[in-house]
């Protein structure tokens, strides 16, 4: 239950994310900026947590090709997300990263040879259900857009299960950190040739997001740590009630119909996996 909790509490934390990430784009900074100031910030949140928990011994690894990899793979899906971002409406870019789910669910299957109930399979397929619902099909979006999405659902998802198969040794904020270092370190590659000096409230919006980005990452990693992918991932879908949130507060955006259908199916989808997990305990 700790784990479905965190990864709750993460989602929020993403949500932030997106919706700073949003607000950047729209303000002209360029993505390599974006990029630097989201892991530069993060490191705030994550070095107090390795402090005050696991201790800076535990930055020492024995994996650290298992550590490249998550990286690698994770960057790539935060240049994927952010590029959706810049060319989508925010609950669009949301709801198709609402895929991630249904590809961790069968890369727990195939990777981590994880068990996973055929109602837990079912309700994952409705939740997936719910968000083709939600993206009302038939409207035109940028097809660009569209595919970055779908592109950074699926490493999101391979980022996932690199940190399920991360030996026990390697804990959660030793994962995060890693992963931030790797982030910070390749975006510096891309700063000589886009930089913007911030305003005020364009600083304040950087910094934010990086502590939110950092939170969320120690919370995300924690959680995948703690409770199998197929339980976790249907709770992704309730993305979708904060990034509506951030949307109308941030841009005046309104959920029609449609959006509002998936997200009661999504939602449906997560409550039923949350009282199957009580009754395993």
């Amino acid at each position: 239950m700790l784990g479905i909790g965190l990864r709750l509490a993460a989602v929020i934390g993403l949500a932030a994310v997106s919706a700073g990430v949003k607000w950047l784009t729209a303000a002209g900074t360029p993505l390599s900026q974006i990029i630097f100031c989201r892991n530069i910030f993060a490191f705030i949140p994550i070095l107090i947590m390795i402090k005050t928990t696991v201790g800076f011994g535990a930055l020492r690894t024995r994996r650290p090709l298992r550590h490249l990899t998550r990286s690698v793979i994770g960057l790539t899906a935060m240049v994927c997300t952010f590029t959706s971002l810049a060319t989508l409406p925010l609950v669009e870019s949301a709801t198709l990263g609402f895929t991630a789910p249904l590809f961790m669910t069968v890369l727990s299957l195939v990777v981590l040879r994880e068990s996973v109930a055929w109602q837990r399979w079912l309700a994952v397929v409705v939740g997936f259900a719910g968000v083709v619902v939600a993206l009302h099909p038939g409207a035109v979006r940028p097809t660009v857009g569209v595919a970055f999405g779908l592109a950074a659902a699926f490493l999101t998802a391979g980022a996932m299960i690199s940190i399920r198969g991360m030996p026990k040794s390697e804990s959660g904020p030793t994962i995060a950190f890693y992963f931030t270092l790797a982030g910070a370190t390749a975006s510096l590659i891309g700063l000589p040739f886009g930089w913007i000096a911030p305003d005020a409230t364009t600083l304040m919006v950087m910094i934010a997001t990086g502590l939110a980005g950092g939170v969320a990452q120690l919370l995300l990693t924690t959680a995948v740590r703690l409770a199998p992918l197929p339980v976790l991932a249907p709770f992704d879908y309730s993305q979708l009630v904060w990034a509506s949130a951030f949307g109308f507060v941030l841009w005046g955006e309104r959920p029609d119909a449609w959006l509002l259908a998936g997200a009661a199916i999504v939602a449906g989808s997560g409550v039923y996996i949350l009282w199957r997990e009580r009754g395993r305990g």
